[in-house]
């Protein structure tokens, strides 16, 4: 899968419904025939994986120790309210009551594209997280991705 980009503004319906912005569906090869899953985020957002993107999220987490009580409460936990998303034929995906009430999301959405999956955000919490960013990014990057290796791109 190639990752995916884009940030839009978005609005729901009175029913919940979501249009995915048509730039965003293509770059979702398939989407209309797998759907896409959905769930809470770490933070007060919601997440959105493809199919594809999902059972490979849900491979690592096959791969946990089924014994150890952290990683049993971790999956717990991040799967909580998981559910399928289907595209309907004007290309809008429901989204559950529920999940919507824990990100505080309105009828307002932001959708960020976040390398393999999506992040739905109430606008009021996605301005806040980016209105936080570090007072020293280039400090940041250092640690974050220092020891990632340096790219010979120049």
């Amino acid at each position: 899968m190639s990752f995916l980009l884009g940030e839009y503004d978005c609005k729901l319906d009175a029913k919940g419904r979501l249009m995915i912005p048509s730039d965003l569906k293509k770059q979702l090869p398939g989407v209309e025939g797998e759907g896409l899953v959905i769930l809470r985020g770490f933070e007060k957002q919601l997440t959105i994986y493809t199919k594809k993107e999902w059972e490979n999220t849900v491979n690592d987490l096959s791969k946990l120790n089924q014994y150890d009580k952290k990683s049993r409460d971790f999956v717990r936990f991040f799967t909580r309210g998981a559910m399928g998303l289907s595209l309907d034929s004007a290309g809008r995906v429901l989204l559950p009551k529920a999940l919507l009430d824990y990100a505080g999301i309105g009828n307002e959405v932001i959708i960020a594209c976040q390398l393999n999956k999506i992040e739905l955000w109430a606008p009021a919490a996605y301005d806040e997280l980016m209105n936080s960013a570090p007072e020293d990014f280039a400090a940041m990057a250092e640690q974050v991705m220092g020891s990632a290796g340096r790219r010979n791109d120049e």
